[in-house]
């Protein structure tokens, strides 16, 4: 037998015979459905020959034989309506399991399940439904009436990224047809959300509403992503929306996945427990930081890749400055659970910053990742993975805790033609182009570039994206554009310090300002009045309008 599960209680399965059942009964199956009409090969049993043999089993048989690539609306319903009555668990088959994967995913969406969720179910099991998406998009049947639209580009994003390299293309080719795809109302400046956790930004500073941000003349589409047909260079949106294009630009961001950590869901903005990695939690670590006068406080972070890989440790600078400024940090033990074996990834920075971790008698514990949360009892688990690979459980009580969540590609990505094995978005990391999909480009977070997930390599990456993709159409008769791997972390070491890391890929150094103006691998006051007060403008005012001061591209030769 060959099982795929494709939830805790329904498995899938190609032809069974009747000594598969009683194996399956003594495993705990209770019901088995046939998918596969009598009579389709010469090598398969009759459905009455399984259904003795499930009943001699004690388990139940239901047939709903559906013809090979001809898997019907009603199929589906007659699908569900079997889910909801028989017991579970339950397998269903037939010659291969695609049909029955096919009719669970009709059943699925009928329910109003995630079409990304359903995809990925199918995916893990070795099930390809890519071209049932339309359907599965439709709520599990066939559309009728499908209004398309078709734009020159279509930009699925309206975060730093997707707006940035709008307003880029627009810059260059002011006739162009664009559309951002995006369902969110609200935009925000997320690097400022560290400064909210300090106490210098007021949280309603760093969000403006999406309207006011698209670029003149381009399309605003508010609706959510579902799948993509490449073949087709269509984008399915929820409810079966089909959008056309003729060069697709991918931008979505990151998921933030705080359910992969048990208890973190309920317990935010609750018993200490906060993050500055979300806009509403941002002010409550503000407020446990000045409230906090004795006790522990534990910062986490979580393994890579996740957006700004700095921001955990600012949250613990910043915090200790305050303790340390108000004369109470002796009275509190800090302590930074890294899930990483390093305390930053450009050994350029690390001495400055460990001049910092000494200063506020921080404690750091690497290879500790946080695997669970009880905020009642104010209590943290960590694995610990040794040197040999070995790991054991760590436990940690606290009075505060800032938890950064693991990260992900969003749903939608993952499970879609676009991503690569691990399900970022495959492009080449120099171009932006995807890989295998050549009108195609991707950037921002949800790339596969092993650059640093920040708004300062999405500046960077904007123009890239839009020169290549104008030469691509032939607007512009020049080399390709290169993106050098360029990000930054402005390291807020102290309030009114800053240790201003830029990098590119491998780590390389990139500093924008000579050493005498800005050295980068020490504290600076210049940097924080460049953090503080002149990036925030630069974002909204130049980023976002397609104005690339420091960020014009290089081109190839």
């Amino acid at each position: 037998m060959d099982l795929r599960r494709l939830t805790e209680t329904i498995s899938v399965s190609p032809q069974l015979v009747a000594d598969d059942i009683a194996m399956l009964a003594a495993g705990g199956v209770r019901a088995v459905v046939c998918n596969r009409p009598d009579g389709e090969g010469n090598d398969q049993p009759n459905f009455a020959e399984i259904e003795a043999a499930a009943k001699h089993a004690g388990i139940e048989a239901a047939y709903l034989p559906v013809v090979s690539g001809k898997v019907l609306d009603s199929d589906g319903e007659a699908f569900r309506t079997l889910l909801d009555r028989l017991p579970k668990p339950l397998v269903a088959y037939c010659r291969t399991g695609t049909r029955s994967a096919t009719l669970w995913s009709l059943a699925e969406a009928s329910r109003g399940a995630q079409p990304s969720a359903i995809m990925a179910a199918t995916k893990t099991a070795g099930y390809d439904m890519s071209g049932l998406m339309r359907r599965v998009a439709n709520g599990g049947r066939t559309p009728t009436d499908v209004a398309e639209r078709r734009h020159d580009i279509v930009i699925i994003g309206g975060g730093a990224a997707g707006i940035a390299v709008a307003s880029s293309l627009k810059a260059r080719a002011s006739e162009l047809d664009i559309a951002i795809i995006d369902p969110a109302d609200v935009h925000y400046y997320q690097p400022g959300w560290t400064m909210v956790g300090a106490g210098v930004f007021d949280a309603a500073t760093t969000a403006r509403t999406m309207g006011s941000l698209i670029p003149a003349g381009v399309h605003w589409i508010k609706a959510a992503v579902a799948a993509f047909e490449p073949e087709n260079h269509a984008v399915i949106l929820d409810g079966c929306r089909i959008i056309r294009y003729g060069r697709l630009v991918v931008a979505p961001g990151i998921k933030l996945n705080w359910g992969a950590i048990p208890g973190l869901t309920d317990a935010l903005g609750h018993h200490g427990v906060t993050s500055n990695y979300r806009y509403d939690l941002a002010p409550y670590t503000w407020q446990l930081v000045q409230g906090l006068k004795s006790g522990r406080a534990i910062f986490t972070q979580p393994p890579m890749p996740i957006k700004c890989a700095g921001a955990p440790q600012k949250a613990l600078y910043l915090s200790a400055d305050h303790w340390f400024k108000q004369g109470c940090l002796s009275n509190i033990k800090i302590d930074f659970f890294n899930a990483g074996a390093v305390l930053f990834g450009v050994k350029e920075y690390v001495p400055a910053l460990m001049e910092y971790i000494e200063k506020y008698h921080a404690n750091l514990h690497f290879q500790h990742t946080l695997t669970r949360i009880d905020g009642p009892s104010k209590t943290a688990w960590f694995k610990r993975t040794e040197v040999d690979g070995s790991t054991s459980e760590v436990e940690a009580k606290f009075d505060m805790i800032h938890v950064v969540p693991p990260q992900v590609a969003p749903d939608f990505i993952r499970v879609s033609p676009l991503a690569d094995a691990a399900g970022w978005i495959d492009v080449d990391q120099t171009t932006l182009r995807h890989k295998t999909l050549p009108d195609i480009y991707g950037l921002g977070d949800a790339c596969n570039a092993p650059n640093a997930k920040t708004a300062a390599a999405a500046r960077k990456q904007a123009p890239v994206v839009a020169h290549n993709l104008l030469k691509d159409m032939g607007t512009l008769h020049e080399a390709d554009a290169l993106y050098d791997g360029y990000g930054s972390c402005p390291l807020t070491v102290e309030r009114g310090k800053i240790v201003l890391a830029e990098f590119g890929y491998g780590g390389k150094l990139l500093p924008s300002f000579p050493s005498w103006v800005i050295d980068g691998q020490q504290p600076s006051r210049l940097a924080w009045m460049l953090k503080e007060r002149m990036l925030p403008p630069l974002y909204w005012k130049a980023m976002l309008r397609g104005r690339e001061w420091l960020a014009k591209p290089e081109l190839l030769g």
